[in-house]
């Protein structure tokens, strides 16, 4: 079974770093596009940060500058580190991967999320 597997959630100060991870493990022949999303309590999920297989990127207009996206293809897994975090970024966070399995089926996975509450 091909999934995905989220960590590094947790408290932070206003102002602190944290880093997420998102492990894509099972029969996997190839990894496209990985991305973060996030939802507030109480609000829709919304567009964090992507990265392509290339190595391209893209964000979300309210974390740029403060947030980086990269990814290990070795290990298939991607990162999201957060800087200067503010309490708006209080949310669960989702990894997301469009996945080729062993196969050849085309898969767009999702992880369970993690929770960052950013918070004095």
């Amino acid at each position: 079974q091909v999934q995905l597997v989220e960590s590094g959630g947790g408290l932070v100060q206003p102002g602190g770093s944290l880093r997420l991870s998102c492990a894509a493990s099972g029969r996997i022949y190839s990894i496209n596009t990985m991305g973060w999303y996030r939802q507030p309590l109480g609000k829709e999920r919304e567009f964090v940060a992507a990265i392509t297989s290339g190595s391209n990127t893209d964000y979300a207009d309210s974390v740029k500058g403060r947030f980086t996206i990269s990814r290990d293809n070795a290990k298939n897994t991607v990162y999201l580190q957060m800087n200067s975090l503010k309490p708006e970024d209080t949310a669960v966070y989702y990894c997301n991967a469009a996945v080729t399995t062993a196969v050849f089926s085309h898969l767009e996975l999702w992880g369970q999320g993690t929770l960052l509450t950013v918070s004095s």
